[in-house]
């Protein structure tokens, strides 16, 4: 019995000391001022004022919700302790230095909407975790050095409407669960090494206004289901090796006219297929 109460006394004890060693929002916000130079930030922190005062942070009942660094002349790696915002609606790390890989821990952001790592210098895969934000709506990772392949579960973002992942180094084939994601209306993942074919399936992207492909090495059919996209204003799937027909509504919206590239590397206009008047002929007698 005795050793019982002890080992319950334990275990209570430890889990004291965890909640002991939580970190405040605050303590989490200078993990990243350490972790990016802060000394050397264009709009620097002073650490000892009230996170309130601190620039690009947005605070609700001592609940860090917003935190907007863009330019700001951040150089190093995006610490893990910042997966631990709980209350995060954007994080906004847009132009800056950054480099190492995406921390994983930023999965655990289930509040936040808007994740705009873009125009840094981070490299590695995209984590999958990435994928457990339901409620994200806007994921930029644009002008990167990311590898690796989409996640498979990509298509979790159930609400995202801005995917923008434009020159990086993905690689690999567009992930079925994609072509899901019904609340897209941008999608961006031109200038990038991504393979294989285009489903039909992205007729089912109804809400889609921006589309581009852009300098891939996709290959096979354009899908012609493409025109029944009503939404789509701007699409861009030039610099692939798509081959065969395509309708002159579909040559017409895309940016470069479709033209291609074949496996010698040369580019050429895809041939576009002549919309035929398709009333009887009527006897002149």
């Amino acid at each position: 019995m005795k050793k019982i109460t002890t080992l319950v006394l334990l275990v209570f004890s430890s889990f004291s000391m965890l909640a002991n060693t939580a970190l405040t929002d605050k303590e989490i916000l200078v993990k990243l001022y350490e972790a990016t130079n802060g000394s050397e930030w264009k709009v620097q922190w002073n650490l000892s004022q009230p996170m309130t005062n601190w620039a690009g942070v947005k605070v609700v009942n001592e609940k860090v919700v917003a935190l907007d660094l863009q330019d700001n002349n951040l150089v190093g790696n995006i610490p893990a302790e910042l997966g631990n915002l709980q209350n995060l609606q954007e994080l906004n790390l847009h132009k800056n230095s950054l480099s190492g890989s995406i921390p994983a821990s930023l999965g655990n952001l289930k509040e936040l909407r808007v994740l705009d790592l873009s125009f840094n210098s981070l490299s590695s895969a995209i984590p999958a975790s990435i994928c457990n934000l339901s409620n994200l709506k806007t994921l930029e990772l644009y002008m990167n050095k990311l590898s690796g392949e989409l996640p498979s579960n990509l298509g979790n973002l159930k609400s995202l409407e801005t995917l923008a992942v434009f020159n990086n180094e993905i690689e690999g084939t567009i992930p079925v669960s994609f072509y899901g994601m019904t609340t897209l209306k941008t999608v961006l993942l031109n200038s990038n090494k991504l393979r294989g074919t285009l489903s039909p399936d992205v007729a089912n992207l109804t809400q889609l206004t921006n589309f581009s492909l852009f300098e891939n090495n996709f290959q096979g059919q354009v899908p012609l289901s493409i025109e029944k996209l009503n939404n789509l204003k701007e699409m861009n799937i030039s610099y692939n090796q798509f081959n065969g027909l395509v309708s002159r509504k579909l040559a017409m919206l895309d940016t470069l006219n479709m033209t291609m590239v074949n496996e010698s590397g040369v580019a050429y206009l895809m041939n576009v297929a002549i919309e035929v008047d398709k009333r009887p002929i009527v006897s002149e007698e």
